[in-house]
C-alpha cells in the first residue's frame, strides 16, 4: 500500500545517498517511517537524518536537507517534504495518490489487509485452559476472546496456527470436584453425606447429581468418588465445549494433563533435572533450582505429600510443546498466573529451549459495572456471571467487542447497560451501523437505478473533501494496521481502527450525500462506499463480531 511505497521510496533514496557518498551503508535498515500523532506534521515522518547523522558523526538538519532533495524526485507521489526539529522529515503524499486505495481493496475484497509477514511459522495460542470445575465465568470468557483474536490476528498474517486447550483434568481439585458431586448425589437421596469443606458449591452440581439419578436412581450410592470425579468433569467440560462454539471459538486440539501422568513425562522431567544437578530434596519436599535461572528463590516441584505443585506439569506440557515442532507458542493468562510463570519459563530453560520463543500475555480482571455500581462475584460460592449469562443479556457481539476494548494489562470495566443500549454510545452498534447504512446506500442505489461503472471507469479526482482525503488515507492504513497489531499480538488495535473508521464515516455521511445530481461524483463516492463497507466488514470479521446488513 501507500506506506509500503513510501517506505520503498525511503529505501531507494538511502541508496541513492550510498552511491553519491551523501552518507556510508551503516544506518541500513535502521530507520523507521511513522504516522505522526498531531496535525500538520505531515502523513508520515522519518527519523532517517538523525539515525544517519548519528552514525556519520554529522549535523541531522544537514542530512534532512540532503534527504528532502532525493524524495521531492518523486512528485507523483510526494506532495511536500518539509524538515521539523531537529531533523524529522515529515512527508506529504499528493492527494490524488490516497484514491488508488480502492483498487486493491475492490480486487481482494475480504482478503484485502491480510499478510505473509509469518511466512508460514508453526504457531500454537494456548488459551481458556480453564479447570473443568465448573462454568466458564467472565474472567475466563475475557482470556477466550482475547485468546481466539490473537490466533485469528496471527492467521490473517500468515502464521500456521493451532488454537489449543490445556485440560486440567489431574490433581487434588478434581478429588475435591469428585468429593462435591458426590455429596450433592447423597444429599439428593437424602443419604448421609459429607460435603467437603472447599467443595464446589454451585447449583451446576445438583444439575449433574440429578441427571445420576434420573439415569440410575441410587445406583451410584457405593460408587468410588473416582466415578463422580468422571461425571463431573465431562459434563462440565461439555457445558465449556458448547459455551466456546456459542462464541465462535473451535480449537484445533486438546492436551490433557493426564496424559503427562500416564506416559511417565513428570518423572521424566523431575530425572532429567535431577541428572543436570537442578534438584534437590529439603524437608520431605522436592525443589527446583530456579535461582541458577535469576528467580529470587528455588521453588517446591513436588510437596511432601508426594503430589507434584503446578509448576511441574506446566514445564513437561511445555517441553512437550517445543516437541511438536511448535517455533512460536503463545500462552494466553489471567494475571493470576504471574507468580508462576517465570518458574516455568526457568523450567523450559533448564531442559535446553529457547525460552524466548514463548510468549505469555497476561489480561487483568474484568469488572462488571451495572447501573454505575459493580456487580459482585464469588468462584468459590459459585455466585459469579457465567459467560453464556453474559452472551444471554448483551449478545455475543457485544460480547466479544466489549473484551476487546482494553489492552489485556488493563482492567476491564463491562458496562452492561452500555453494551445493551442501541445507541451511538455503544462502540459495537456503532461501527456495525455504519455498515448497516453502507448497505442501505446500495440498496437505496439499486431502487433507483443508480447504476455505477467498473472502478476503473470512475474519476477517483472528484473525491476532494477532507473528510474524504481522511476516509481514503485510514483504509490505506488497514494493511499495516494488521501486520503491527500481529507483530504486538495486540487485536485491540483492531477494534480502536474499526470505531475510528466508523466515526469517519458517519461524519462523512451526515456532511455529504453520496448520491448527488454529478453522475462523477456519485459514482466516485460509491466507490469508496464500497471500500469502506469492504474493510469494516473485514476489522468486524478479524475479531468475530457480524457485519449485519440491516439494523
Amino acid at each position: 500500500m501507500i506506506r509500503s511505497r513510501l517506505k520503498n521510496l525511503l529505501d531507494h533514496c538511502f541508496q541513492q545517498g550510498v552511491e553519491q557518498n551523501l552518507w556510508s551503508a551503516a544506518a541500513a535498515g535502521l530507520y523507521n517511517l511513522e504516522t505522526p500523532k498531531h496535525e500538520g506534521q505531515g502523513d508520515f515522518a522519518t527519523n532517517f537524518a538523525m539515525i544517519v547523522a548519528g552514525k556519520e558523526r554529522r549535523k541531522p538538519r544537514e542530512v534532512a536537507e540532503q534527504l528532502a532533495a532525493l524524495l521531492r524526485q518523486d512528485a507523483a507521489l510526494l506532495d511536500k517534504v518539509e524538515i521539523a526539529g531537529p531533523g524529522f522529515v515529515n512527508l506529504f503524499v499528493n492527494p490524488a495518490v490516497w484514491s488508488s486505495v480502492l483498487a486493491p481493496i475492490a480486487e481482494q475484497q475480504e482478503h484485502f489487509g491480510l499478510c505473509d509477514i509469518g511466512k508460514g511459522m508453526k504457531v500454537m495460542v494456548e488459551f481458556v485452559s480453564a479447570n473443568p470445575t465448573g462454568p466458564l465465568s467472565v474472567g475466563h470468557g475475557r482470556n477466550a476472546i482475547l485468546g481466539d483474536s490473537i490466533a485469528r490476528l496471527l492467521i490473517a498474517a500468515g502464521y500456521d496456527v493451532t488454537r489449543e486447550y490445556y485440560f486440567n483434568d489431574a490433581g487434588r481439585q478434581m478429588r475435591v470436584l469428585g468429593a462435591s458431586l458426590q455429596a450433592r448425589y447423597l444429599e439428593k437421596l437424602g443419604l448421609p453425606n459429607e460435603f467437603p469443606e472447599d467443595g464446589y458449591q454451585g447449583g451446576y452440581m445438583y444439575d449433574i447429581a440429578q441427571g445420576m439419578i434420573d439415569e440410575a436412581g441410587d445406583g451410584f450410592k457405593d460408587a468410588d468418588v473416582d466415578v463422580f470425579r468422571k461425571r463431573a468433569q465431562e459434563a462440565i467440560f461439555a457445558d465449556i465445549d458448547a459455551t466456546l462454539k456459542r462464541i465462535g471459538i473451535i480449537f484445533d486440539s486438546y492436551y490433557n494433563e493426564h496424559d503427562l501422568y500416564e506416559k511417565g513425562l513428570i518423572d521424566d522431567v523431575v530425572t532429567t533435572l535431577r541428572a543436570k544437578g537442578l534438584v534437590y530434596e529439603q524437608d520431605g519436599a522436592t525443589w527446583f533450582k530456579t535461582t541458577e535461572f535469576g528467580q529470587a528463590q528455588d521453588r517446591v516441584i513436588i510437596k511432601n505429600t508426594g503430589e507434584p505443585t503446578y509448576r511441574l506439569p506446566d514445564i513437561a506440557y511445555h517441553r512437550e510443546k517445543f516437541r511438536r515442532g511448535f517455533e512460536r507458542m503463545i500462552n494466553v493468562f489471567g494475571s493470576d498466573h504471574i507468580a508462576t510463570v517465570p518458574d516455568v519459563l526457568a523450567g523450559v530453560e533448564a531442559l535446553g529451549f529457547d525460552k524466548t520463543k514463548v510468549q505469555v500475555i497476561m489480561h487483568q480482571f474484568v469488572t462488571l459495572m451495572r447501573g454505575g455500581k459493580q456487580v459482585k462475584m464469588s468462584t468459590r460460592k459459585a455466585t459469579f456471571i457465567t459467560v453464556d449469562e453474559l452472551a444471554d443479556e448483551v449478545g455475543i457481539d457485544a460480547l466479544r467487542f466489549f473484551f476487546l476494548m482494553r489492552k489485556p494489562d488493563s482492567q476491564l470495566e463491562f458496562d452492561l447497560e452500555l453494551a445493551k443500549s442501541q445507541s451511538q454510545e455503544n462502540p459495537v452498534y456503532y461501527v456495525q451501523y455504519g455498515h448497516a447504512r453502507l448497505c442501505s446506500i446500495e440498496r437505496m442505489a439499486v431502487e433507483r437505478g443508480v447504476v455505477v461503472p467498473e472502478l476503473a471507469d470512475v474519476n477517483l479526482d472528484c473525491l476532494r473533501e477532507l473528510e474524504e482525503y481522511q476516509l481514503l488515507k485510514t483504509l490505506a492504513a488497514y494493511p499495516s494496521l494488521i501486520a503491527d497489531a500481529a507483530n504486538d499480538l495486540s487485536p485491540h488495535r483492531i477494534i480502536f481502527f474499526l470505531m475510528d473508521l466508523a466515526g469517519q464515516f458517519h461524519s462523512f455521511y451526515n456532511k455529504h450525500k453520496v448520491m448527488t445530481e454529478d453522475a462523477q461524483l456519485t459514482a466516485a463516492r460509491f466507490c469508496l462506499c464500497r471500500g469502506i463497507k469492504t474493510v469494516l466488514a473485514n476489522g468486524l470479521g478479524l475479531v468475530g463480531v457480524t457485519a449485519p446488513e440491516r439494523m
